[in-house]
């Protein structure tokens, strides 16, 4: 009988070593155009941590989810993300300025904006290193935002999902970001919501995540076949069926301490 570990107990997510993180992160090099059609946006609430600066970069921006709904709530916005295929899905899904670049080597000017977004990133980075560059492309007062959703797992049928999916739950419930000097974390919002997929958008949603993009064809066609077992067989969801996902979402604002 197979078994699933328990939900994470973790600040972090566990990468054997820098270069599998690595290996991991570049796993994103790829595959954009999924990963904007089923990846989630994220709760108003998060956009209101930022309704005080009108001038954001959007750190890791991938397709622009993040970057899309801020614009749209009139802050002057741009995005960088180090993928070349995020990239270029996010310059034709957002009409902001858009480059290549890292959150440790952001290539902005000194002071050039009123504060900076991380959605679903900052546990890819150099936090050292990308909180002093935080320190020289924020203005003094600004400040910055860290924000993830992640499938909430306690429902016990999500976190059998997480398992199948190797989606993981990366952060204990409660989890505060190690953020480096002069940021301190000033503000926490913890919030739950729903996402609406079919069990094909959930395949979909699977083939978003490193594990499955740096994965050999043999080990995609193993998670497949368990995720149609889990779905259609033990579940006995219909192909179609719109499915309640629940999602919580834990954001961060930073500010000099």
């Amino acid at each position: 009988m197979t078994t699933y570990a328990p939900r994470s107990n973790r600040d972090l997510p566990h990468f054997p070593d820098e270069a599998e993180k690595i290996r991991a992160a570049r796993a994103f090099d790829s595959g954009a155009e999924i990963y904007d059609t089923v990846r989630p946006g994220y709760p108003h609430e998060v956009l209101d941590l930022l309704s005080a600066y009108p001038r954001i970069a959007d750190i890791g921006a991938g397709t622009g989810k993040l970057t899309a709904a801020l614009a749209a709530a009139g802050h002057e916005m741009y995005a960088l993300d180090p993928s070349p295929d995020m990239a270029r899905v996010l310059r034709e899904r957002v009409k902001v300025p858009v480059w290549r670049a890292t959150a440790e080597a952001t290539a902005l000017d000194d002071a050039a904006v009123d504060a900076l977004a991380c959605a679903q990133t900052w546990h890819w980075v150099d936090q050292k290193a990308a909180s002093a560059e935080f320190d020289r492309v924020v203005r003094p007062d600004g400040a910055v935002l860290l924000v993830w959703n992640s499938l909430d797992v306690s429902h016990p049928w999500v976190l059998r999902l997480t398992r199948i999916m190797h989606a993981g739950d990366i952060h204990k419930e409660g989890f505060i970001p190690e953020v480096s000097t002069p940021w301190t974390v000033a503000q926490t919002l913890r919030t739950t919501w729903t996402q609406y997929l079919t069990p094909e958008q959930l395949y979909l949603l699977t083939q978003t995540r490193s594990y499955w993009l740096k994965s050999d064809e043999k080990i995609r066609q193993r998670v497949t076949e368990n995720l149609r077992w889990y779905l259609y067989e033990r579940l006995e969801f219909q192909p179609g069926q719109l499915l309640a996902i629940p999602y919580r979402c834990d954001a961060f604002l930073l500010r000099r301490g």
